[in-house]
């Protein structure tokens, strides 16, 4: 708690500063925001993996996925379960990336980005883990999961209407999404990875605890059918988010007036 109180303490006082910059302080806000968000890395660090399985260097594959997108053990990990597990963080992503700091951002400014992002970044460092860490951890991973309920839903949503603007299947995404969001111990993670799984109609597994989604585990190919899903999804969330953003605005104008 008190790395994210401090962390929002950092946000709120960037935004006193860019309230005294007039029309330079919106760029200092969004330059700031932008260090917030996080999914240019997760598209490079998925095309890695992508290309290292391309060439058939399955090492290297398992390497990069656990370097950059998993936490779970990658050694003995086939190509169909490092594709999996690479399509299963950019759905995951989504939310963590855009929409919840976002979505804070609109709530508490960039204050509140702030505080997601710490403890969003707590939860992925040391979440749930044993050992000295273990209460910070935990702490740090129920809050997590309040934090992203609402962001993880409409993260996945926007995966729907993402796979339909790219041609993969909108209908496949969402009985998905329905069906299989619950079977992931994470109250949140399953509902974006089960649209993604849908959407490209491929299973989705983590060997002993959760399978999403039917058909065979995904191929090379798909990783890159993932990100075009997920960048038709970045498109679809900033319009819902730019539009809650003028209309919370034209509340707030409104109340004014009155």
């Amino acid at each position: 708690m008190g790395v994210a109180a401090l962390a929002g303490v950092g946000g709120a006082l960037v935004s006193a500063l860019a309230d005294r910059l007039g029309l330079a302080g919106l760029l200092v806000q969004g330059v700031a925001l932008s260090c917030l968000l996080s999914l240019r890395g997760l598209v490079s660090a998925a095309r890695e993996v992508a290309s290292d399985l391309g060439r058939g260097d399955l090492a290297g594959a398992r390497r990069a996925v656990g370097y950059h997108l998993v936490s779970r053990p990658t050694a003995d990990l086939d190509a169909g379960q490092v594709a999996s597990a690479t399509v299963e963080s950019v759905a995951e992503n989504l939310t963590d990336g855009l929409v919840a700091p976002a979505l804070f951002f609109l709530a508490g400014g960039l204050a509140g980005a702030a505080v997601y992002r710490a403890v969003n970044t707590a939860d992925a460092m040391v979440g749930y883990r044993d050992g000295p860490l273990e209460y910070f951890g935990k702490v740090a991973a129920r809050l997590d999961d309040v934090f992203n309920l609402i962001p993880a839903r409409l993260a996945a949503l926007s995966l729907v209407a993402g796979a339909l603007l790219v041609g993969e299947s909108s209908r496949g995404a969402l009985a998905r999404l329905l069906s299989d969001r619950r079977r992931t111990a994470s109250p949140n993670a399953g509902w974006t990875m089960a649209a993604m799984a849908g959407a490209l109609g491929v299973r989705l597994e983590k060997p002993g605890a959760y399978r999403l989604g039917a058909g065979e585990l995904p191929v090379v190919e798909d990783v890159e059918r993932s990100l075009r899903v997920l960048g038709a999804a970045v498109a679809v969330s900033f319009a819902v988010l730019i539009a809650a953003y003028l209309a919370i605005r034209r509340l707030a104008t409104t109340g004014a007036l009155a």
